[in-house]
């Protein structure tokens, strides 16, 4: 099992989280998934997501480079991870249930997995 797998496993271990997925933010290649990657999304929409978000913060001021964003339903939250790797970040993205997920463990757990992705 390579880093990436170990990472992707690692982040599904946590409570509550159910699909994985590990995405090219510039292009939206789709690297690897475990657990219901559906419910994670697409490669394309997650990366085009994280760049107008990006993107609009700029616009809005913000100051500093984008290391997650964090989305909540009634149901779910959507954690995404930026994994930082030269001029072409990696998006480790999470779907977990919200009635079995702490949210700012499984975000804690997100950052430490994205940290595993590369070494």
């Amino acid at each position: 099992m390579n880093a990436a797998e170990a990472a992707l496993s690692g982040a599904l271990a946590s409570p509550g989280v159910v699909g994985v997925r590990l995405v090219d933010a510039v292009t939206g290649l789709h690297y690897a998934a475990v657990g219901d990657a559906s419910a994670v999304g697409q490669g394309e929409e997650l990366a085009e997501t994280v760049s107008l978000i990006a993107d609009r913060l700029n616009q809005a001021g913000a100051v500093g480079e984008l290391e997650s964003v964090v989305v909540t339903s009634t149901r779910s939250h959507h954690i995404t991870q930026v994994v930082p790797r030269g001029q072409d970040p990696l998006l480790l993205c999470a779907s977990a249930d919200r009635d079995r997920t702490n949210l700012a463990l499984a975000m804690r757990h997100m950052a430490d997995q994205a940290k595993a992705v590369l070494t």
